[in-house]
């Protein structure tokens, strides 16, 4: 509506400079003729911009949910002009005797006018008022009122099946979110001479699928990698450094097991008193820049970075490295401005900040002179508010760090960094991994899990499932039994994790995740093979079923077609609640439930009719068909987001 409005404004003015004979060649007019050209090219731009969002949106899939919101927010309004802030709540109805979704709001309104009005009106009487206001809208077939005042409605099905076509034609298309927004996704962040371990897997899938999920929405999506990759402990790793490899700026040294190399440090740094105090020098010359300290600093960082990408690799993680160094410089800064502004006390020494609500204060400068993990998660804050201009801003941290966090946001807040109405910044937390003992997820021996372990465990584990299966001797090629075993290995790790709400802890196990029965990835990447598979073994193409979504009318007579149709379009609305309350288990539910909606169609509906005797194809039932590549395509789309990578054959 903005962009209409310009484009009206700018034509008008391209007629008043017409008027002006700014598109004459007189000299004395050469303003004129500029100023015109910069209106026809904002014009142009402009147009353009609105032709393609249209393109956009008309390609969009419906998100049926907001458009049955709009109209029954429309019908109340209507029916009671004079109440501020209605409720309004839609939801899908969950037996088909009520209806395909049904408006909840007479009961709230009740509440309402009784304590508003001091009004008693029956929850039926008001659901009555709300139908007869219900304006003309292309998606209801009907209304009925139900029990107390429960408004059960109708999806058209021509409405229906023409969503089904547009999805098809257009492939799944991102809903309509409005403007582009820029956000910042924090998440992964292992600690630079530290292996990744188990607890590092869960802020990684986590983070890396809310990032596919913005991108598919539209957003500008910024991925970051804060690296704890600076403070005092590279004082002990450089000393012990110096001592085992005392030629390292001019012969890269070997280390293997950076691991293994960080504790001896740290077992010399707790033990010999001359070492502890070599290692203070050497965080001294490293913060200030000494270049022997750095290339020092630089070759152990590196170390670290081949194994973390090793994983990263493995998972597929996209990640821009952003660590705590990054910041560094602009610490002092920081502890600058929230002087000046008066918010700091001296407590011992030490530069504190108390922040209203939060009992323990941030300690932004140490009694020494050295910064904190404080003042560079505050400098880091600052940065993605003030310079990369987030309007969404999200740390995928585990739970046990979110006092600090709404600390640090509210301290941002207070001194006027952003406004929570108007920048989003949360923290996306979530529980620990658990062992089968119900404990945190440890080795035998006690040591933390190393993730490279877990996951070539994964590999094996899905190899020797799918050898039990004997896909290895006839169904599958070397290659297609290598892309399984991937498939299967990684998508059944990242699907477990992301299947559980992430703000609970969850119990790792291989044997429920590699079952392919019930709410696991095996099963979901099992059922998806199969619908793919039911058009090959037609003998239909792509090109095909094309041409068919182009001319066919899908036909919804059966009720598990009806019911496979509404739930494939759900996928917005599922998409639309994960973007606002970033819990991703909602899709996984999703996903199984429209495999086991797809397996109840299948059961009941033919779409490929055979001959009982010869087993020749007797009739393909092409709008079924179109169904099963709608499904398939909503769970491609649904897998991508998720990380996970489905295979043809399995």
């Amino acid at each position: 509506a903005f962009q209409e409005n310009e484009i009206k404004l700018l034509t008008a003015e391209i007629e008043r400079l017409k008027n002006f004979g700014c598109l004459g060649v007189s000299p004395s007019l050469e303003g004129l003729r500029d100023e015109n050209a910069k209106l026809k090219y904002r014009l142009n731009f402009l147009q353009k911009s609105l032709q393609e969002e249209r393109s956009k949106t008309a390609k969009s899939m419906i998100n049926i949910n907001s458009c049955l919101q709009e109209i029954f927010g429309a019908a109340i309004r209507a029916a009671y002009p004079d109440l501020e802030n209605p409720p309004l709540v839609v939801t899908p109805s969950q037996q088909p005797k009520f209806g395909d979704y049904q408006c909840n709001s007479a009961m709230g309104i009740t509440q309402i006018l009784l304590k508003t009005k001091e009004q008693k009106v029956s929850p039926r009487e008001i659901a009555e008022k709300i139908t007869k206001n219900i304006p003309a809208n292309k998606c209801i077939e009907k209304v009925e009122i139900a029990g107390p005042g429960f408004i059960n409605v109708h999806l058209r099905k021509d409405f229906v099946s023409k969503q089904l076509s547009g999805l098809l034609m257009n492939g799944v298309q991102p809903p309509a979110v409005g403007k582009r927004k820029k956000v910042v996704v924090d998440f992964s962040s292992p600690n630079i001479a530290k292996e990744m371990h188990v607890g590092h897997l869960r802020s990684t899938i986590i983070g890396e699928s809310m990032c596919r999920l913005f991108e598919f929405a539209g957003y500008d999506v910024l991925r970051l990698n804060h690296l704890g990759d600076w403070g005092t402990q590279f004082g002990m790793l450089i000393a012990h450094l110096q001592d085992k490899f005392p030629d390292y700026l001019t012969v890269s040294p070997p280390i293997g097991d950076l691991q293994a190399f960080y504790k001896e440090s740290k077992r010399r740094f707790d033990t010999e008193e001359e070492f502890k105090k070599r290692a203070y020098q050497c965080v001294v010359l490293l913060q200030s820049k000494n270049p022997d300290f750095i290339k020092a600093w630089e070759l152990i960082c590196d170390v670290s970075r081949k194994e973390f990408q090793k994983i990263y690799n493995c998972l597929d993680i996209t990640l821009i490295e952003r660590g705590e160094s990054f910041y560094h410089e602009m610490m002092k800064d920081i502890v600058k401005e929230f002087e000046d502004k008066g918010f700091v006390q001296v407590d011992d020494g030490r530069k504190i900040v108390f922040v209203p609500g939060f009992p323990v204060p941030l300690t932004i400068m140490k009694s020494d002179g050295g910064y904190t993990y404080d003042t560079s998660d505050l400098a880091a804050l600052k940065h993605r508010l003030c310079e990369e201009k987030a309007d969404i801003l999200i740390y995928v941290v585990d739970s046990g760090q979110s006092v600090h966090l709404q600390t640090v946001f509210a301290a941002g807040q207070m001194i006027g960094w952003y406004d929570p109405k108007v920048t989003r910044v949360a923290h996306a937390a979530f529980g620990v991994v658990l062992g089968e003992d119900k404990k945190k997820f440890k080795t035998r021996s006690g040591d933390t899990v190393r993730l490279i372990d877990l996951l070539e465990e994964g590999l094996k584990r899905a190899m020797d499932k799918l050898k039990d299966k004997e896909r290895d001797k006839v169904v599958l090629t070397a290659e297609e039994l290598k892309a399984a075993q991937t498939s299967v290995a990684f998508g059944c790790i990242k699907y477990a994790d992301l299947s559980h709400n992430r703000l609970n802890d969850y119990v790792f196990s291989f044997d429920k995740m590699l079952d392919d029965r019930g709410n696991t990835a095996a099963y979901l990447l099992y059922a998806f093979t199969r619908i793919r598979a039911i058009a090959r073994l037609a003998n239909i193409n792509e090109q095909m079923l094309r041409k068919a979504a182009r001319e066919e009318v899908l036909i919804l007579d059966h009720e598990k077609e009806w019911k496979l149709g509404k739930c494939i379009l759900r996928f917005p609305e599922i998409l639309q609640k994960i973007l606002e309350d970033l819990l991703l288990h909602t899709l996984c539910d999703y996903l199984y439930e429209l495999a086991t909606t797809f397996t109840e169609f299948y059961d009941n509906c033919y779409c490929v009719e055979k001959d009982r005797q010869s087993g020749q194809i007797v009739k393909v039932n092409m709008w079924r068909l179109l169904l099963c590549e709608a499904t398939a395509t909503i769970m491609a789309k649904g897998f991508d987001i998720l990380g996970i990578k489905p295979v043809q054959r399995m």
